[in-house]
């Protein structure tokens, strides 16, 4: 089955053709990060109006790419949740246009659920239930059960911003340019990460703990920086300070992250952990969670490089199995910012 999958949840407007929902006939991707750099930050009437203009073009290339024509699609998959709501509605009226112009079935997909099978698409061996899966991005960072492969229960969460945000704002603060993650991480292998001792972004009891919070440690960064109701004076902005100050904030992440991961994983009783979204691409945080799924004897699956970021891939992957679970929806499929 050739499954055609469109993504517009934020600022990537991507399309693919994926076979038996692992075998990838085709992948574009048009990114929008030129567009909001200067913001700092994705807005969603440019990204909404960005969607527009580029959504069909993509569409075709994929079709192109994958050497088909509409007709020789079998089914369509669309991101219709979480996201900016102008967004995606942008990527689901092409979805549910085509489907209705080519009399395909359409299947609506959560994008956090298609983050997770994207980092084990292409694995002979898929994590086996239950397992845990952590999706990190810029709009979500959150923990979940699965007693089954493609049906999450949410078990922690983020109590403001996500990781990936917090990424964006400090290197605001550092004055490195968006988007935050891939500039930090590079700075970050040659700064000393034991320099600022900050503390990892977690709430509760530390036993207990595998819930975040990443205001504060923003927050924190930005005073020692600044001066600002610190004991220390305004951090002087050279290459070394820069470049430990990065070190120091994504280590503290990473901790974070990898301690809430493995106590959730010991809670549930998982040997499987899975990691996606947009962080797992951060060098980092991949070194850590192989190191400590090593030491402890679990599995850990992370994405292709390619695959962490917002893209149709897994779109279209998911929505096969979705159609074979519970079978199409109809054109009164809706769009919603939050998650299920």
């Amino acid at each position: 089955m050739k499954v055609l999958g469109i993504e517009s949840s934020c600022d990537e407007t991507a399309a693919a053709v994926v076979e038996d929902g692992r075998v990838v006939l085709s992948d574009v991707v048009r990114s929008q990060v030129d567009l909001h750099a200067k913001f700092g930050g994705p807005v969603p009437e440019v990204a909404s109006r960005s969607h527009l203009e580029v959504i069909l073009p993509v569409i075709e290339s994929a079709l192109e790419r994958a050497g088909l024509r509409p007709a020789d699609v079998d089914a369509v998959a669309v991101t219709h949740r979480p996201g900016l709501i102008g967004a995606l509605l942008v990527g689901l009226s092409a979805a549910k246009a085509f489907a209705l112009a080519a009399g395909k079935p359409l299947v609506g997909v959560d994008h956090i659920a298609a983050h997770v099978y994207a980092s084990w698409m292409d694995d002979p061996v898929p994590p086996r239930p239950p397992f845990v899966s952590l999706v990190v991005s810029g709009g979500h960072t959150s923990l979940f059960r699965h007693d089954t492969p493609f049906e999450p229960v949410e078990i922690g969460a983020t109590a403001d911003d996500a990781a990936g945000e917090a990424f964006d704002k400090v290197a605001a603060i550092l004055d490195l340019g968006y988007p935050g993650g891939p500039v930090i991480d590079r700075l970050a292998k040659e700064g000393d990460r034991t320099r600022f001792p900050f503390k990892p972004p977690l709430l509760g009891r530390e036993r207990d703990v595998i819930d975040f919070s990443f205001s504060g440690l923003k927050t924190a960064v930005l005073y020692r920086v600044t001066g600002r109701n610190s004991k220390h004076p305004p951090l002087e902005t050279t290459e070394e300070n820069v470049r430990d100050m990065a070190a120091s904030f994504q280590e503290a992440v990473v901790e974070g992250l990898v301690r809430a991961a493995f106590r959730a994983v010991e809670r549930t009783g998982a040997d499987d952990l899975v990691i996606g979204g947009g962080c797992a691409a951060n060098s980092r945080l991949r070194e850590r969670f192989a190191e400590e799924a090593a030491e402890r004897g679990v599995r850990v699956f992370l994405p292709e490089l390619s695959r962490t970021t917002d893209n149709a891939v897994m779109i279209a992957g998911l929505g096969y199995h979705e159609l074979a679970r519970r079978g199409p929806d109809d054109l009164t499929l809706d769009a919603y910012a939050t998650g299920q």
